[in-house]
């Protein structure tokens, strides 16, 4: 109950920051717009925010008959976890991720790229999937749906202020204090989607190790995941996703952990903690690089490693 309460506070914080930027571009009424806005966009990925990113990744429905050990691991999954079948997507992208999506377990969603079902074996492909059912189980899937579309909002928004900015707007002398000059604006369109990021992280990270704990239950054995872990952290820096920002949070690792700047922001905690929990280890020191346990540029370059076979 308690996250649950936590995380309507985050979607709220959401909401309120797209009114505050409504309020800085036109006042009283840019904030009653923008609170309209809003509360259809809630509305509306409530709805349509599974189709919305899906379409967003080009993701096709996967015919059973051309997966039929995908379908077949999705199933015996699903009825461990007492759920309804998911639709199964799948993305043509060579970078290994996965996400589920859909405003409810009964419409629920699991999409997985190409590059994961080349790159990973049965039990690796199962963990992974586990881990996006147990997001299905524990509610999680609207409101990764509803705090991206709320997220792309503030980034479009954020955009659009830069633009005017750079092209002479902003200088509003607006008798209720909503306008902003051209540096105001500057400063709002880098400072808005900052805040939006470390919303979305707030709401994600702890959600991460609970869907660890979840899948590994589902699966019966967290070694599959574990080890899919070590694969993803790999290849995330070999191979990386073209993804967008706001939905950086929805995959099971940060699809855009290769880039430095977006990694300070990232949605997920960090891979060999995940790693270590599911193994029942204590989680390496920041920084450290010894002891026995590897840091996570370690375990990733060994990994390589493994599956170059060099």
């Amino acid at each position: 109950m308690g996250n649950w309460f936590k995380t309507t506070l985050l979607l709220g914080a959401l909401t309120l920051l797209i009114v505050w930027i409504g309020h800085l571009f036109g006042g009283k009424q840019g904030m009653i717009i923008a609170f309209i806005l809003a509360m259809a966009m809630n509305f509306f990925s409530y709805w349509y925010s599974d189709k919305i990113v899906l379409r967003m990744y080009r993701a096709q429905e996967a015919a059973p008959d051309r997966y039929p050990e995908l379908h077949g691991i999705v199933s015996e999954l699903a009825q461990r976890a007492g759920l309804p079948m998911p639709r199964v997507y799948v993305i043509p992208e060579e970078a290994p991720n996965a996400f589920a999506t859909g405003r409810n377990p009964e419409h629920a969603v699991v999409a997985v790229t190409e590059g994961l079902l080349r790159l990973m074996n049965r039990e690796e492909i199962k963990g992974v999937l586990a881990h996006e059912l147990a997001h299905v189980k524990h509610r999680d899937i609207l409101i990764g749906s509803v705090a991206a579309t709320l997220a792309g909002a503030i980034m479009i928004l954020a955009n659009m202020a830069r633009w005017t900015a750079i092209f002479g707007g902003g200088s509003s002398d607006n008798e209720e204090g909503g306008g902003l000059g051209g540096v105001g604006l500057i400063v709002m369109s880098i400072l808005a989607p900052i805040a939006a990021m470390l919303i979305q992280m707030a709401i994600s990270r702890s959600r991460e190790y609970q869907a660890d704990a979840g899948g590994a239950s589902f699966a019966g054995n967290p070694e599959g995941l574990a080890g899919a872990l070590e694969k993803l952290g790999a290849y995330s820096k070999r191979l990386p996703m073209h993804a967008n920002p706001s939905t950086a949070h929805m995959f099971i690792v940060n699809p855009l952990s290769g880039r430095s700047l977006m990694h300070l922001f990232s949605t997920h905690p960090p891979i060999e903690e995940r790693i270590a929990r599911l193994r029942g280890r204590r989680p390496p020191p920041a920084g450290s690089g010894d002891s026995g346990s590897l840091s996570g540029e370690d375990q990733a370059k060994a990994a390589w490693r493994r599956l170059s076979g060099s």
